[in-house]
This record gives structure tokens, C-alpha cells and sequence, in this order.
């Protein structure tokens, strides 16, 4: 078991966020955690990553994240946030490096390994022919590339993602998450990805975790967690689901088909 999650809570002053979590993954298990917003997702990935208080235990390979130091906390998981803070000026290569930080002795420097690893991790997400540029100068899918590179460069055992693919087009938002689901390929790690999109949670992740009001609700494969239930109970969403090559499309159902317009007509004209 490479994570376990026991009776976790979060506050905010008297605002409890996350409310008895009890989670356990399997090394190289994709779950994505899904939710309406401020269901605690985000809040529960900045607790498994040490970022913030909580109650409870949380468990890395069976050794709980209180008894470990920051620096060995940090060269097991990796957080990817919605909003990373990206250094104006630096080049892909100096970003994605940044990952190793972890790994450095007490005022080290990068060693050829750590160049080694960048490179590596570079050159599975395809960024090695940009290696050299700067990153403002990037677009919004090379930019989540060099953001994934750098976490993949800290050589993580578990990989969380807070909205991998918020910033992005849908053809952009299927490449990166091809691009997550190769990653296990290559180096086997655990990954957690909070994710707005249902239908795209339930084509990649292996399993679904459905929170609302900080609590645990459904855990299981798509087909169980992505029901038109759970998503009218706990979204307030009407939808219709469908079964598409055995996989999971979750479509919304507009209630008010006539809004009273004649053809033509343009509201406000």
C-alpha cells in the first residue's frame, strides 16, 4: 500500500474543510478525486502533501507523514497546484531542475544525475526541444507540460494534481492526460488528481472518490461513482449518463427547452 489516509480532518479556524477521510491506494493506482466546488478537494491534496494542518494520520509506504522530515516528505510526494507560481525568466530547463531541490545536499548544486533526471523527465512529456526557452514565452499546454516535468523531476512515489487540466482546450486537456496516464509507464508512482470534468475522470482514472461537504460519499470504478444520483445529490445537476464503448459520458439535460423566443428573435435586439 503506498498511501493510506486514516480519519483525516482539515480545519479553518472553526471551518471543518475535510471531514474523517479514510482513503487507502495501491503504488501506480490513478484516483481522481471529483466533488462540487468546495467539497474539500484541493484542501485534502495541500494535507496529503504536508502544506497544512490535519488530524488523523496520513501514511506514506506505511510510515506516517508526522514522523518524517520536510525534505523526505518532499522527494516522496508532489503537488502540482492549479495556479503554480512560475518564475519570469527562467528557461524550461532551469524550471524543471527546480524539482530536484529535494534531492540536493545542504547549499549543493545540481549534479549530473539531477541533469540527468530533468532531462529524462523532459523528454517524456516532449519538452526537449524547447528545452531552451523561456517560460513565459510558452503556451498554456507546454506551460502544464514543464509544470508536470518538474514534479516528475522530484521522482515522487505519489503525484498529486489539483485540476491538471483547468487551463486548457479539450484537445489539450485528453493530450496531457494521455500524457499522465504514459507517466506510470515509465516510472511506477501513485497518482491523485482532483477533477472538475466527470466524463474525463472516469476515461482515465482507475477509480473515482466523490467528496461533498469534506465528506467521503462514493469510492469505486466509474460506473459506480459516476451515477445520475450521485450527481443530482450531491452537484445539483440534472444529467443523463451513457455507456459509450464501455466507457462513462456524463451529459447535462437542459430542463427548459422553450425559453420563449420566436425564431429570430434576438434577446435584448
Amino acid at each position: 500500500m503506498s498511501l493510506a489516509l486514516c480519519d483525516v480532518s482539515v480545519s479553518y479556524g472553526s471551518f471543518l474543510v475535510v471531514d474523517g477521510i479514510d482513503l487507502s491506494m495501491q503504488t501506480n493506482e490513478w484516483m481522481a478525486i471529483i466533488g462540487p466546488n468546495g467539497a474539500g478537494k484541493s484542501t485534502l491534496l495541500k494535507a496529503v502533501a504536508g502544506l497544512i494542518p490535519f488530524s488523523g494520520d496520513i501514511k506514506v509506504h506505511g510510515e506516517s507523514q508526522r514522523a518524517m522530515k520536510r525534505k523526505s516528505l518532499a522527494q516522496r510526494v508532489a503537488l502540482v497546484t492549479q495556479d503554480p507560481i512560475i518564475p519570469v525568466g527562467m528557461t524550461i530547463t532551469e524550471y524543471v531542475l527546480l524539482g530536484r531541490t529535494p534531492h540536493l545536499t545542504y547549499l549543493g548544486s545540481e549534479s549530473q544525475e539531477d541533469y540527468e533526471v530533468a532531462r529524462i523527465a523532459m523528454e517524456m512529456l516532449e519538452l526537449l526541444q524547447l528545452a531552451d526557452r523561456r517560460i513565459e514565452d510558452l503556451s498554456g499546454g507546454e506551460r502544464q507540460r514543464t509544470v508536470l516535468a518538474r514534479a516528475l523531476a522530484q521522482e515522487p512515489d505519489v503525484l498529486l494534481l489539483d485540476e491538471p487540466t483547468s487551463a486548457l482546450d479539450i484537445g489539450q486537456r485528453q493530450s496531457a492526460l494521455e500524457l499522465i496516464g504514459a507517466i506510470r509507464g515509465g516510472r511506477p508512482m501513485t497518482i491523485i488528481a482532483a477533477m472538475h470534468d466527470l466524463t474525463l475522470a472516469g476515461l482515465f482514472a482507475d477509480r473515482l472518490v466523490l467528496l461533498s461537504e469534506g465528506r467521503l460519499r462514493a469510492d469505486g470504478r466509474a460506473a459506480e461513482v459516476l451515477t445520475a444520483t450521485n450527481i443530482r445529490c450531491f452537484y445539483g445537476a440534472t444529467v443523463e449518463v451513457i455507456s459509450v464503448n464501455d466507457e462513462i459520458a456524463v451529459v447535462p439535460v437542459r430542463m427548459e427547452t422553450d425559453r420563449g423566443f420566436d425564431h429570430g428573435e434576438i434577446p435584448g435586439g
